[in-house]
């Protein structure tokens, strides 16, 4: 700390820093000379990996396994928590061959009956009267199957593949899971204490009671799950790491922290589509003040090329993707868990009954075909569905009902530039249909959904739409 500083700065440097990026200077003693603390997500992400790219990952972990600690809580989580993601893994490809063959049984019997519409047609209005009887010799459930063939041998072959490349066989025994048997050599007995029971309780009661009705990070997201126990598991980690700072020498106190846990109970929530997301600033000051220790916290795709520009450590290009596909699962998964409702999982989420309606009353989309919209269930009006009741919510049109999830869904944006994800420049609209075309972009499922729905009610929904870019713009600047 510099003591040439205003008091004011040192004492609030941790709110006025940028969110983690790569070229962040201070990264390099973390990944040099700290101490590296991986989360459950992080462990167990090396059973969602292809088997090339996990050998690439746990090569990269050796590369600072003498400085790996690991806190009880994630231990026992990932114990625990190793066999639901191989069943989930497994369960996840079972389904999808069962939805395949579902798929393609249904378009055998989508083309029969279309030839018996075309039979019907025939026999009412047809002058050869054994054209019907020419139809069905050619086309017939053998004959359809015949032409679906490859299509099923090409899919199935896809699905095997994705067995095979896991590299994981499906009937080892507890003590002979390859992961886990390295895990534990890569570690060793640098591993937390389980905390003793009084000291377990003190620490739930201080998360259910005081932080998390107070919404103070970390974990206070969590705070509905089954048991206090289930419910504290993220800040039983925190108060594990910082308690465990204390004790590292005086002259290297860093943490890297590497999770995939992006919440708005890890991070903080800034408005605005692209605005590059921090984690809270109050949990760098409360290892700096409880331990005396300095720390950062960073994503896996973050951390694993850190370690490569610092380490030297060959990741190939394919192991990046790999990292970025599973974190973007897991990221689907913590969204879900959390009830957050995003443009990522809408389309997969049934709103409750009744609220998409009652939101477009509260802004006057009464026609028919944008009542059809609000109970279908295909991908894009769901995701519209949602939209609507985040908006009206957002805007104060409507007061959210108790049963209603946290919406993220935006559909336009105010900014030189687009946002990461699928955005149209607001030109696609005619100069009197969107007042700030110059600096304004458009998601592209909403481009697609004004293209569905009535003409009449395009004035009301892109006025939502700006209403919401603007709310967000001011609410961040």
């Amino acid at each position: 700390m510099d003591p040439s500083e205003p008091l004011l700065i040192q004492r609030f440097r941790s709110w006025l820093q940028s969110a983690p990026s790569a070229e962040d200077a201070a990264r390099e003693p973390f990944f040099t000379d700290g101490l590296v603390v991986l989360d459950t997500n992080i462990l167990l992400s090396l059973y969602e990996y292809t088997e090339s790219a996990r050998e690439d990952v746990f090569t990269a972990l050796e590369s600072v396994s003498e400085r790996l600690w690991m806190p009880h809580q994630v231990g026992l989580e990932f114990v625990r928590g190793r066999r639901s993601t191989l069943d989930s893994r497994k369960a996840a490809l079972t389904e999808a061959a069962r939805e395949v063959n579902q798929h393609l049984m249904q378009a055998v019997k989508s083309v029969l009956a279309a030839r018996s519409v075309v039979s019907k047609q025939l026999a009412k209005y047809g002058a050869a009267l054994d054209a019907s009887d020419e139809l069905t010799l050619l086309i017939n459930d053998s004959a359809v199957n015949g032409l679906l063939q490859d299509y099923r041998a090409t899919l199935k072959r896809h699905l095997d593949a994705l067995k095979s490349q896991h590299g994981l066989p499906a009937d080892f025994t507890e003590a002979d899971d390859p992961v886990l048997l390295r895990v534990a050599r890569m570690y060793g007995d640098r591993i937390g204490s389980q905390p003793d029971d009084a000291v377990l309780r003190a620490r739930i009661e201080d998360a259910v009671s005081f932080r998390f009705p107070n919404e103070i990070p970390p974990g206070y997201r969590d705070l509905g799950k089954d048991t206090p126990i289930k419910a504290a598991g993220d800040f039983l980690l925190w108060e594990e790491l910082v308690e465990h700072a204390k004790s590292l020498p005086a002259d290297s106190r860093r943490i890297l922290l590497v999770s995939n846990d992006t919440k708005e109970d890890w991070y903080e929530t800034r408005k605005g589509a692209g605005v590059p997301q921090r984690p809270w600033p109050m949990l760098f000051e409360e290892v700096r003040s409880r331990a005396g220790a300095e720390l950062r916290i960073e994503t896996p795709s973050l951390f694993y090329a850190g370690i490569k520009q610092f380490l030297h450590a060959d990741l190939d290009a394919t192991t990046y993707e790999e990292i970025e596909r599973v974190s973007t699962v897991q990221d689907l998964l913590l969204e879900e868990e959390a009830g957050l409702v995003t443009v990522h999982n809408a389309a997969h989420i049934t709103p409750p009954p009744g609220v998409a309606i009652e939101a477009s009353h509260s802004v006057g989309l009464t026609t028919a075909g944008t009542r059809t919209a609000l109970e279908s269930a295909a991908p894009t009006f769901r995701t519209f569905q949602w939209w609507l009741i985040g908006v009206t919510a957002q805007l104060g049109r409507r007061e959210p009902s108790t049963v209603e999830r946290k919406v993220d869904i935006a559909a336009a944006f105010r900014g030189e530039k687009a946002p990461p994800g699928s955005w149209e420049p607001a030109t696609v609209f005619r100069s009197g249909d969107w007042v700030h075309r110059d600096s304004s972009w458009i998601a592209s499922w909403f481009v697609r959904l004004l293209k569905e729905l009535p003409q009449s009610d395009h004035a009301v929904l892109r006025s939502l739409a700006a209403q919401q870019a603007e709310a967000n713009r001011s609410a961040f600047e």
